[in-house]
């Protein structure tokens, strides 16, 4: 399981860049919202064709193991999220705002999806 876990690391990068390319580039053209939703909309891409990659390169021997490996990545995802944000100085309901889904915040999708990432491409792709 140490493999996943160091595996994890590499999808924060992706969400820095990801942001970055949201913060440098299309979010002035696009209101808050939308930049939010397009955001979350590419990561989830990124995040799961970086998944995809992990799993076949390293597949896991049970669809178990794969669901494991999808909530401990979605643990520590949310982990790092909530506990950044608050080095950060922002407060716990600005944090959760960005999973207010009745204002149209979807960001819920993304720890949603990477835990459910490493089951579905275990059991869809590779069996």
């Amino acid at each position: 399981m140490i493999k996943y876990v160091l595996c994890w690391f590499p999808m924060v990068l992706l969400a820095v860049l990801n942001g970055a390319a949201r913060d440098l580039g299309y979010k002035k053209y696009v209101s808050a919202l939308a930049a939010h939703q397009l955001s979350t909309v590419s990561l989830m891409v990124l995040l799961g064709a970086y998944s995809y990659w992990v799993v076949k390169t390293w597949p896991p021997t049970s669809e178990t193991q794969a669901l494991r490996i999808g909530i401990v990545w979605s643990v520590l995802t949310l982990a790092f999220e909530f506990g950044f944000g608050l080095l950060r100085g922002n407060s716990w309901k600005q944090l959760l705002q960005a999973y207010n889904m009745t204002e149209g915040q979807i960001w819920i999708l993304i720890p949603i999806g990477v835990a459910l990432a490493p089951y579905l491409i275990y059991k869809f792709v590779l069996k």
